[in-house]
């Protein structure tokens, strides 16, 4: 493939809910520019763009992947984005290097919540977009209840510039408003023809809008429209793309991708009326004149071709074979071959200009994020930012020597996936990896296993329980004396304990006359410290507790450090025990944003789930409801909202402080625990 001029470069993504059709309307591109020469289908699992062994299993999109169309003497640089909630980051990533949008939406099951919800992402970027109406062929396909919805349920000026010839069975092709001409398709063709005479009068209603749309997007055209004066067909066209580069005009076209109808116009479409590059730029000069600026925006894995990074240059000339600077790592770095991805497929290039889009192969420690520049330019790009992961689930290898496989792996992973997070916890022992929801770890899972040859088995994660005590206590004895003949060992501590809130631990001492030699105090601290690890209700670690050594004896030659350890352990569990000790347990603050219409669900099951109800407040279109909740209740939390918001809620939550466990709780928590322990 030849190198493009930066004016001739269209970046666009394709986004929608899950089964719209994004990867089928890839690749009917593909076919159309004669990239490919047969159509891949996704029932089939041989589309270009999901070629990853659980995107092929599934038939779903877990990965942005890049397919590059050559078309009318441009490229379009197609990034196809997975539409489940549960792989969004790699379209937050799409959304900080593309120029403009293709929104899929389905004819049959029309807005959906993932349209919503990228539609709304687009609109805080201000990117500019097209509306394609997809499936028209299929059974109950209706453009225009789908328009409809689309016009009252999202923002901006949604205007269609094509409506359809038929629909279900007896779609056949599309008319054009703009030129006011049919396209009726055959088998393999489709010709230009008037438009039919029982359509005419809703397709002149329809063009009005569409002439109006134009007026609006240019002052002058808007001065010459309101005066009365007929625009010309260029004039309709300028003040059309005017309208829809600045955002102003979402233009609606249709068709349907498996049966290859509408793909060439939608095509002709994306290279006339959406924006290069150039137009969108913030700098004045011209972007090959800047110093090199280079974001990557995904990378992979691959266990046999080491790291792939996805990039687009920005601004300058990037070339193959050269050393570049990571100005985010502060590092150089060696670029090997630069290539085209088409897929997975790669087609090498000598270099890219300004506002392509690219990859290469091996970088040391480059990641998503960073900025690839030359030494002590000023280039550092804006980076991405990703949504918060919020399903955690402990991971463990299903065998037991595959520790440091699962690690290799894991690492690999985190690599590749900003919504990804792992975490060891220190006092369940256990390792909490955590994402954006079932799907999304389910899948991580089977890489494990298919790449780096791991099994592992999930698990609700252990909630990290605390004790503590009620009470104070004085005077607890403990004593530790054994005599076997030569040395003996001997230690004799009296401790006072009291409840400490807001602290997890004091140690202090008062000691007279060297009832405890000196030397020997620092042990009863450490026996103390080790005995507070393991409480003795249910062995959780013991919190909140000032501890005072108050007396105690000593032997002149049996006495040691190990003796009084031993002693000060003694003494404490002793003094646990008549202390009252209680359970406790984390509290989260946790903040849930959700569209109106399902406050009073949230907080009724907030309410079900112990939350205590902060406050609420509106944002925008959306209610914030603040509370504080347990964290045994959270850890399935993300599956509960998406069930009762239908996917539209997002929460994030962070610790709070320990509080008392109810009794009937506790019971059974330490009631588990004794079990476990017995098992």
């Amino acid at each position: 493939m030849k190198v493009y001029q930066t004016e001739q470069l269209r970046n666009v993504g394709l986004v929608a809910h899950g089964g719209a059709g994004k990867t089928s309307l890839t690749e009917a591109m593909l076919f159309n520019s004669g990239a490919i020469n047969r159509l891949g289908k996704v029932d089939e699992g041989n589309t270009t763009t999901d070629f990853l062994p659980e995107e092929i299993k599934r038939k779903v999109t877990t990965n942005a992947a890049l397919a590059p169309v050559e078309w009318k003497d441009c490229k379009i640089n197609v990034i196809d984005t997975p539409g489940y909630a549960d792989f969004i980051a790699d379209v937050y990533a799409t959304l900080r290097v593309v120029d403009s949008l293709v929104v899929v939406v389905c004819a049959v099951s029309g807005v959906e919540v993932q349209t919503e919800v990228v539609w709304e992402l687009a609109e805080k970027r201000n990117l500019p977009r097209i509306a394609f109406i997809n499936k028209m062929d299929r059974e109950n396909a209706n453009f225009f209840k789908v328009l409809e919805a689309m016009q009252s349920k999202l923002a901006g000026n949604i205007v269609p510039l094509q409506l359809p010839l038929g629909a279900g069975e007896e779609f056949k092709g599309i008319i054009d408003l703009v030129n006011m001409k049919a396209l009726q398709y055959g088998e393999d063709e489709y010709q230009e023809i008037d438009v039919p005479e029982e359509l005419k009068d809703e397709a002149e209603t329809y063009r009005e809008a569409v002439i109006e749309a134009a007026a609006e997007g240019d002052d002058e055209l808007l001065m010459k429209y309101l005066e009365g004066e007929e625009l010309t067909q260029e004039e309709i066209r300028s003040g059309l793309r005017q309208g829809i580069v600045e955002g102003k005009i979402i233009p609606v076209l249709c068709g349907s991708a498996l049966k290859n109808i509408g793909i060439h116009s939608l095509l002709d479409f994306i290279t006339a009326y959406l924006p290069s590059p150039i137009e969108v730029q913030e700098e004045e000069k011209p972007l090959e004149e800047g110093p090199l600026g280079v974001l990557v925006f995904k990378t992979l894995a691959d266990p046999y071709v080491g790291r792939l990074n996805y990039f687009r240059v920005f601004q300058g000339v990037l070339k193959g074979d050269t050393v570049v600077y990571n100005a985010t790592k502060e590092t150089e770095e060696k670029l090997g071959q630069i290539f085209l991805l088409r897929g997975k497929n790669q087609i090498p290039v000598p270099e890219l200009k300004p506002g392509d889009i690219g990859a290469v192969a091996k970088l040391q420690v480059t990641t998503t994020g960073d900025t690839l520049t030359v030494k002590n330019s000023p280039v550092l790009l804006e980076g991405i930012d990703f949504p918060e992961p919020t399903l955690s689930v402990a991971i463990q290898p299903k065998s037991k020597g595959d520790e440091d496989k699962l690690s290799n792996g894991l690492n690999r992973l985190l690599e590749e996936d900003n919504t990804l997070r792992l975490e060891k916890n220190l006092e369940t022992k256990q390792l909490i990896l955590t994402g954006m929801g079932e799907l999304h770890l389910d899948i991580i899972v089977e890489r494990l296993q298919k790449k780096f040859g791991v099994e592992v088995q999930m698990s609700t994660p252990k909630v990290p329980y605390r004790e503590t005590i009620r009470k104070s206590v004085s005077r607890v004895e403990g004593k530790h004396k054994k005599q076997t003949g030569g040395h003996g060992q001997y230690g004799h501590v009296f401790l006072d304990l009291e409840p400490l809130p807001d602290k997890d631990f004091e140690f202090h001492e008062t000691i007279f006359g060297g009832a405890v030699p000196k030397q020997y105090i620092p042990a009863v601290e450490k026996g103390v410290r080790e005995a507070m690890e393991e409480g003795i209700l249910a062995g959780y670690p013991v919190t909140g507790i000032k501890v005072t050594l108050v007396d105690g004896s000593h032997h002149p030659v049996d006495s040691s450090e190990m003796a009084f350890k031993i002693a000060a352990a003694l003494s404490f569990r002793k003094a646990l025990e008549q202390a009252d000790p209680v359970l406790l347990e984390p509290i989260m603050n946790v903040e849930v944003t959700v569209p109106e219409a399902f406050m009073g669900d949230i907080i009724g099951d907030l309410n079900g789930k112990r939350g205590r109800i902060l406050g609420m407040e509106p944002q925008g279109k959306y209610q914030v409801i603040r509370a504080q909740v347990p964290l045994a209740e959270m850890y399935r939390y993300a599956i509960d909202l998406k069930s009762i918001t239908q996917g539209r809620g997002s929460f994030k939550m962070e610790f709070y402080q320990y509080e008392e466990v109810p009794a009937h709780l506790a019971e059974k928590i330490i009631e588990a625990a004794k079990k476990a322990k017995e098992d």
